[in-house]
């Protein structure tokens, strides 16, 4: 069974900085693009950031471009985002997803991927 297993998340005062951590189990993501999605309450579930299989690729939501860093590596399984100047904003429950079709690109909608985390709960406090 595939398993994602996020974590990292905490509370934070706005300005701070947290650094999450998917680590998968199961089968190798090296094959696979890899996202982050978050959900705040009353909102829809939305595309954080993503990275291509091999990590040349990455893609942001324009909500934390600049302040957010995803990345992988692939020898460890594992996929991180590290956020920066946070904003209460940003207060949500942040989830690991992998993308088991094999393409060159990221998908930002929550349909095309195929294994997630159980999610990691991030508050930024004003």
């Amino acid at each position: 069974q595939v398993q994602l297993v996020e974590s990292g998340g905490g509370l934070v005062q706005a300005g701070g900085s947290l650094r999450l951590s998917c680590a998968v189990a199961g089968r190798t993501v090296s094959s696979c693009a890899m996202g982050w999605f978050r959900q705040a309450p009353g909102k829809e579930r939305e595309f954080v950031a993503g990275v291509n299989r091999s990590g040349g690729s990455v893609t942001y939501a324009d909500s934390v471009k600049g302040r957010f860093t995803i990345s992988r590596d692939n020898a460890k399984n594992t996929m991180y985002l590290q956020m920066n100047s946070l904003q209460p904003e940003d207060t949500a429950v942040y989830y690991c997803a992998v993308d088991a079709t094999w393409r060159y690109g990221i998908p930002t909608t929550s349909g095309a991927y195929d294994y997630w985390g159980q999610g990691t709960q991030v508050t930024v406090s004003s």
